[in-house]
């Protein structure tokens, strides 16, 4: 079995320190790296190619937000998990926007947080509740024509956008579909593109917005 590789970003040592013994505890998971700070975090990151990486965002000399984008640059395909004590609609969206797949907040019970941390591993969306209100309450109310959209879904796009919304991987709407996963892969970025979204977590917000969630036929 491939183990979740992961790398724990908090600058106090009792919170990191808990968080590596529940994650280390786990059959599926393995903590490859512990950072205090964001440029350690990156460091880390380009060394030790985590699947997922746990991210706090108040730290000293690099904050999250400004560490989330240069973890991207190492490599998109990082699967970044922010678990934060507040959740503020601006940093809430920034992470969101710069490619944050998920955000908790401390206080999600140990059985959620490893829940999140198996679904960002696969690339899902996984948004503690009050965080996913305050993102959507930004969308019905946006600063400017970014979330509106442009052009009109084909129906595979919508079906696509449907299956997103209920976390299924490129892989499971592929089989649902029947259709291959490069052509999914292919309706996702279409989607993106025609609402103006960053991400699938953004995508999956969306449609739940909008009342998208039944089953795709």
């Amino acid at each position: 079995m491939n183990k979740i590789r992961i790398l724990v970003v908090e600058d106090h040592h009792i919170v990191r320190e808990g968080m590596v013994a529940i994650l280390s505890l786990q059959p599926d998971m393995e903590v490859v790296g512990e950072a205090g700070d964001g440029i350690e975090a990156v460091q880390l990151a380009r060394k030790t190619k985590p699947n997922v990486i746990l991210l706090d965002l108040s730290m000293p000399r690099q904050d999250g937000l400004t560490t989330i984008p240069k973890l991207k640059e190492i490599s998109p395909n990082f699967n970044i998990l922010v678990l934060s004590s507040f959740a503020e609609s601006k940093d809430v969206h920034q992470a969101i926007r710069t490619g944050a797949l998920g955000y908790l907040l401390k206080d999600t019970p140990r059985a959620e947080l490893l829940q999140a941390v198996r679904d960002v591993s696969k690339g899902q969306a996984s948004l503690h509740p009050s965080v996913a209100l305050k993102v959507i309450h930004d969308f019905d109310h946006p600063t400017t024509n970014e979330n509106q959209i442009g052009e009109h879904l084909t129906r595979r796009e919508v079906d696509t956008l449907r299956l997103i919304a209920r976390g299924l991987s490129n892989q499971e709407i592929a089989m649902s579909l029947v259709v291959h996963e490069r052509t999914v892969a292919k309706y996702v970025s279409s989607v993106l593109n025609k609402l103006h979204l960053t991400n699938r977590t953004q995508a999956a917000l969306y449609a739940l917005r909008e009342g998208m969630t039944a089953s795709a036929v």
